[in-house]
């Protein structure tokens, strides 16, 4: 009888051994689990759609048991990493593009309404680190020889240009020059000379175009900032000139990169 016993017990044992041991089936579903969230997680944070993201943050927090932190915002979204600021050099890009834009639209204004007035040839744009600058071209089409009085056609002009720069508050520097050669009577020299049709033009923005006279400023330089090089008459008309110059109001860090964006736009 003992003998028996002792058989069917064996015989019980040696059938529990020959079933699977599926308890590792548990631990790799719970693996594969976790894994599929993680995907779907990432596949969610770099989808731009804010709404959907929550949404999936949301039912998986659920799902775990984690408490909504509020605003939509659940402990799943710790996972998404914080924007980086941009770097001071890009924001500098950035702010300088604006700034060209800027000067762009306001160059492009004062074209339009040039030739609305048959005037598109008088006058020359650049923009530069300084910022839009509005050179009146040729001597004689503004100033009579030797004089410091405005021409009818001079008068046309800055009607025509002053009422764009009337929508902006830029401060603008007028800037006289003068070709190479001495001055003769009544200015002693070609500082008397360009400083008096820089002032001559800046009476005329703040009387007749009613420009603050806070945002303007008379500068004469006699002969030392020449344009064009030579003693042709086209040379020295080009250097006996008046410049009108919208100063940029950004940094100088930011000015400094304009230059190499009006060289990338037009080359």
């Amino acid at each position: 009888m003992t003998r028996a016993r002792h058989s069917r017990r064996r015989d019980h044992s040696e059938d529990a051994h020959d079933e699977p041991d599926e308890r590792w089936a548990v631990s790799y579903a719970d693996m594969v689990t976790v894994l599929m969230c993680l995907f779907i997680v990432l596949f969610a944070v770099s989808n731009v759609d804010k709404g959907k993201y929550e949404e999936l943050a949301g039912s998986l927090a659920a799902g775990f048991g984690q408490e909504d932190l509020g605003g939509g915002a659940v402990g799943v979204a710790e996972l998404v990493l914080p924007s980086q600021p941009p770097s001071e050099e890009t924001d500098l890009e950035r702010r300088a593009a604006l700034e060209y834009d800027s000067l762009e639209e306001l160059e492009r204004r004062m074209r339009s309404a040039l030739t609305a007035e048959g005037l598109e040839n008088t006058v020359d744009f650049v923009i530069d680190d300084r910022g839009l600058t509005a050179g009146l071209v040729g001597a004689e089409t503004f100033f009579a020889n030797n004089s410091t009085a405005l021409s009818e056609t001079a008068g046309r002009v800055l009607d025509t240009i002053g009422g764009v720069l009337g929508t902006v508050d830029n401060q603008l520097a007028i800037e006289g020059h003068a070709d190479y050669r001495n001055a003769v009577a009544p200015f002693p020299t070609n500082w008397e000379l360009s400083g008096g049709r820089a002032t001559e033009v800046v009476r005329y923005l703040a009387e007749q175009e009613q420009i603050a006279g806070d945002r303007l400023r008379a500068t004469g330089f006699s002969d030392t900032r020449p344009v064009a090089d030579g003693d042709s008459a086209e040379a020295l008309a080009a250097n006996r000139r008046v410049d009108i110059v919208v100063e940029s109001r950004e940094t100088d860090a930011v000015r400094e990169l304009i230059p190499s964006i009006e060289r990338a736009r037009n080359s």
